[in-house]
């Protein structure tokens, strides 16, 4: 057993032995409302198993402008339509259909793998247009000119290096280090499946188990930032209570870890608050005045899983046979004298 796993088991213990004096029991308040679960030292519980699936996109399409939410008719009208989507995906496939032409789109994919969900963000009765609430037009707001695209795409911009050369020049998620498009966090975005996270609490730590890659970030509370020789995939992340907000600040990152371009001068900002027993908000703010001209802001809710479901090891580098078939053809394609893959994918940048 690894000294992580050793680490999740040993903190789950603890909260569960924590939780017994019936810290899940959700009373009743005094105006009939349900009050929110609390730990026995009285801080809001957040554990247990979460979804952040949505069909609300990162990004508002340009066409909505300022529009940030929808009404009630217009979202039920939205969410049909993604069921109805769901639906005729669902048939049958065609044994005979030719093969997709972008294995990294939905067409890669039978929908029986895919879980993006079927329902519009709802935050504080909001029905949202984009995640990004934070500049008003929903986008991100990166400066003007070329920017940054991280320490892989420095590499694979030397001279006579080829993007399939070497594992260290592949993207996280294909090698099995961090999930793609940034589900592992921070920020801990939705992508088209396996969106769920496992949160336990301790006085001391919080730890965040997430399906994708079975990453796990282990957030100590109360103590300041240091510098490390050592580098973090995920940075170094401390958390503290601000009233019934918990709110983690991460920096460090690794240098391979470039979300959206970002540099080393990134500070991520999250705040996890509960709306209600069964809803987390959770929002991130991203500050990094090298790659965007105003730190912004993205809120997503995160809906508790129901009771009796689980969470199953994503088991990534034990089944990622592709890898090394991927780095053989490229070989095989050198020896026959004929050009390797087209590649486009950066870290952080793959297509969700």
């Amino acid at each position: 057993m690894t000294i992580l796993r050793k680490t999740i088991y040993r903190l789950t213990a603890v909260s569960v032995l924590a939780m017994a004096p019936a810290a899940l029991a959700f009373a009743q308040s005094a105006t009939g409302e349900q009050a929110l679960p609390r730990t026995p030292d009285g801080k809001p519980d957040l554990q247990g198993l979460w979804t952040n699936q949505t069909q609300t996109p990162l990004e508002r399409p340009a066409q909505l402008g300022l529009q940030g939410f929808l009404t009630p008719d217009q979202a039920r009208e939205f969410e049909a339509v993604a069921r109805q989507r769901v639906e005729q995906s669902n048939q049958p496939s065609d044994p005979n259909r030719p093969p997709p032409s972008d294995g990294n789109t939905d067409a890669g994919y039978n929908l029986f793998w895919l879980d993006r969900g079927t329902t519009v963000a709802v935050v504080n009765g909001e029905y949202r247009t984009s995640l990004i609430v934070d500049p008003p037009d929903g986008q991100i707001p990166f400066v003007e000119g070329d920017r940054p695209q991280g320490l892989i795409a420095e590499w694979r911009a030397r001279p006579g290096v080829e993007p399939f050369d070497g594992p260290e020049l592949r993207p996280m998620g294909e090698r099995c280090l961090l999930a793609f498009s940034s589900s592992s966090g921070p920020p801990m975005l939705p992508v088209m499946y396996n969106n769920n996270y496992h949160i336990v609490q301790t006085p001391d730590h919080v730890v965040i188990l997430v399906e994708m890659v079975h990453d796990a970030r282990i957030i100590p509370l109360n103590k300041p930032h240091t510098s490390y020789d050592t580098e973090h995939w995920m940075g170094q992340s401390v958390g503290r209570w601000e009233g019934d907000t918990l709110v983690v600040e991460t920096r460090h990152f690794h240098p391979q870890q470039a979300f959206r371009g970002a540099s080393e001068h990134l500070t991520i900002t999250e705040k996890f608050w509960l709306e209600s027993p069964g809803k987390i908000v959770y929002s991130v703010t991203l500050d990094d005045p090298t790659v965007f001209r105003q730190p912004w802001t993205a809120e997503i809710p995160m809906q508790r899983r129901p009771d009796g479901e689980m969470m199953y090891e994503y088991a990534c580098h034990e089944g990622n046979y592709a890898f090394s078939g991927i780095l053989a053809g490229a070989r095989k394609l050198e020896e026959l004298g004929q050009q390797g893959p087209i590649d486009g994918a950066l870290d952080g940048e793959e297509s969700e």
